[in-house]
């Protein structure tokens, strides 16, 4: 590889050796003599500096020879043609590494392109992610807001059938004191007409007869009182039923809307069975009324004052029936 640089000695040294020798010493000698080195540029203006060094030692009126100007001047045209090549050399280059740089610069703007299109995509999916899940989150809030209707709905269900669950047992209560007062009466009734047998022989008779008849209203009451019975069991019937549904409900959550309507109807239909009873209990209250009008006029016509005490009992006895079934249903 050529030095980078040579100095003026050395081109005089290989001047004055190639003129020994008896050899022009052109640029391209100087150069070889140099082993190479050194611009062509550098060896001429040395060689320039030299012959103008040398010019003025003999004087400035020594004249050039013809063949030194010939050389010269080749010397000038072939400088002048290898610095056209090398100038068109490095155009050459120039212009390449221009299209490697546009190619480069082509290829970074298709990878910013993609890269744009790329951010743009992503862009769209996290808007798109972004929406599902505002989506996502308003939906649970309403299944939040609507697990907590229904949470308060069946605890409002479950206080609605603890409060059916009392009446029903305040009205087997009653039912109970009503079969204990009727049963009480009865009693009292056979036990007074057997009294009154053996007392008025003639007179029971007579009074049995219409005993008879009264028995015979008491049993129509009877069975009145019988189907309220039944009416009150298959209100505690259809109570177990809207337990269970109400059970049913607890395990299906997403059914307590229709369990709701369904345990409303049932709850609707026991107040109106509750009504229905105490409309009954009330007209088997205005009969045993009439009831004990009648037997009180009977047995005031038939047994004078000498059966003052057994009446008392009787009006006890009644008195009784009356506190254990009350018109309105209470006990």
């Amino acid at each position: 590889m050529a030095r980078a640089g040579i100095y003026k000695s050395e081109v005089q040294k290989a001047r004055d050796a190639l003129l020994a020798q008896g050899i022009n010493p052109s640029i391209d000698a100087v150069r070889a003599e140099l082993g190479n080195t050194g611009s062509k540029t550098t060896i001429h203006r040395y060689l320039k500096e030299l012959e103008e060094e040398e010019g003025a030692g003999f004087g400035r009126g020594v004249a050039v020879s013809e063949a030194i100007q010939d050389l010269v001047g080749r010397l000038a045209a072939r400088l002048h043609e290898e610095a056209e090549a090398r100038v068109s050399e490095l155009q050459a280059r120039h212009v390449e590494q221009l299209a490697q740089h546009d190619k480069a610069v082509a290829k970074l703007k298709q990878e910013i392109e993609g890269l744009s299109s790329h951010l743009q995509r992503t862009e769209a999916t996290l808007q798109t992610e972004q929406a599902a899940h505002e989506q996502t989150r308003q939906a649970q809030q309403a299944a939040t807001l609507l697990n907590a209707q229904l949470e308060q709905q069946v605890a409002d269900l479950k206080e609605r059938l603890a409060e059916n669950a009392a009446h029903r047992q305040s009205l087997e209560d009653k039912h109970r004191h009503a079969r204990e007062a009727l049963e009480h009466y009865r009693e009292s009734v056979k036990e007074q007409r057997e009294q009154e047998q053996r007392r008025h022989e003639q007179q029971v008779q007579q009074l049995q007869a219409e005993l008879r008849t009264l028995n015979q209203t008491l049993i129509v009451k009877q069975n009145e009182l019988t189907h309220a019975y039944q009416d009150a069991a298959r209100t505690g019937a259809e109570l177990v039923a809207t337990r269970k549904e109400l059970r049913r409900s607890e395990q299906a959550a997403e059914n307590a809307g229709k369990a709701r309507d369904v345990l409303q109807g049932h709850a609707t239909h026991l107040e109106t069975s509750v009504a229905t009873l105490n409309e009954r209990l009330q007209q088997l209250s205005a009969s045993r009324d009439e009831l004990w009008q009648l037997l009180q006029g009977k047995s005031e016509s038939v047994i004078p004052n000498t059966q003052g005490n057994e009446g008392e009992i009787t009006m006890d006895l009644f008195n009784g029936a009356d506190r254990a079934i009350d018109p309105n249903g209470k006990p």
